[in-house]
């Protein structure tokens, strides 16, 4: 598929997971995109590949994660299983190294067809939308589509869950202890604030964890 361009697997209902986003769309993709990569990711920085690298970004939002990368020279895979979301991400950061796909934890089907494997998997504040048979018929899954020694970055959510939404309290010890289960080596384990003043008044903290593939 031509770079740039989204492919859909056509949802016939609503995933879990995505409840209540399509309805503030409006009001979220401007708060997405006021948070700058370098700010949201500050901690995983030193981690990330510095010459060209396969990157999927799985839960992309707005894409402000996939145009940094796609910056860097970085090729995209940018999955994201809201429509409003995909729509504004295209209109707001095209690019030729970006290529948007309709597809959803924890199956990843359209994403497991394609045979492809990644140096970088990015779930930004997705994780703790999926309940925990969900997360542990998801985490294989990820694993297998990492290329070997490739990065796997994830940030957990804590706080009051926004009206309408699906989220569960996961603690970074439950997912460390499930990456290492299907070989991966957490190289980061890191407490931080919410960037969002309405975040912030709420208390809302994050758990912001990388893993290394190992072998």
């Amino acid at each position: 598929m031509k770079p740039g361009t989204l492919k859909a697997i056509g949802h016939n209902i609503i995933p879990p997971g995505t409840q209540g986003y399509a309805e503030q769309a409006e009001v979220l993709i401007p708060q997405y995109e006021s948070i700058p990569f370098g700010k949201r990711h500050e901690v995983a920085l030193h981690l990330l590949p510095t010459t060209p690298s396969r990157i999927l970004d799985i839960g992309a939002g707005t894409g402000v994660d996939a145009a940094w990368f796609a910056e860097q020279g970085h090729s995209v895979l940018a999955v994201e299983p809201t429509a409003e979301f995909r729509t504004a991400a295209m209109r707001l950061h095209p690019s030729p190294l970006i290529e948007w796909l309709d597809d959803v934890l924890p199956g990843l089907e359209a994403v497991l067809s394609r045979g492809q494997r990644f140096d970088v998997v990015m779930l930004s504040a997705v994780w703790m939308h999926l309940d925990e048979a969900e997360r542990r018929a998801g985490m294989p899954r990820l694993v297998s589509l990492l290329a070997p020694g490739g990065l796997m970055l994830l940030s957990l959510r804590h706080g009051p869950i926004p009206s309408g939404r699906r989220m569960f309290e996961v603690s970074g010890e439950e997912t460390m202890a499930l990456a290492r289960q299907h070989g991966l080596k957490a190289v980061l384990n890191t407490q931080t604030g919410s960037l969002l003043p309405g975040n912030v008044a709420a208390d809302v903290t994050w758990t912001r964890l990388a893993f290394r593939q190992e072998g």
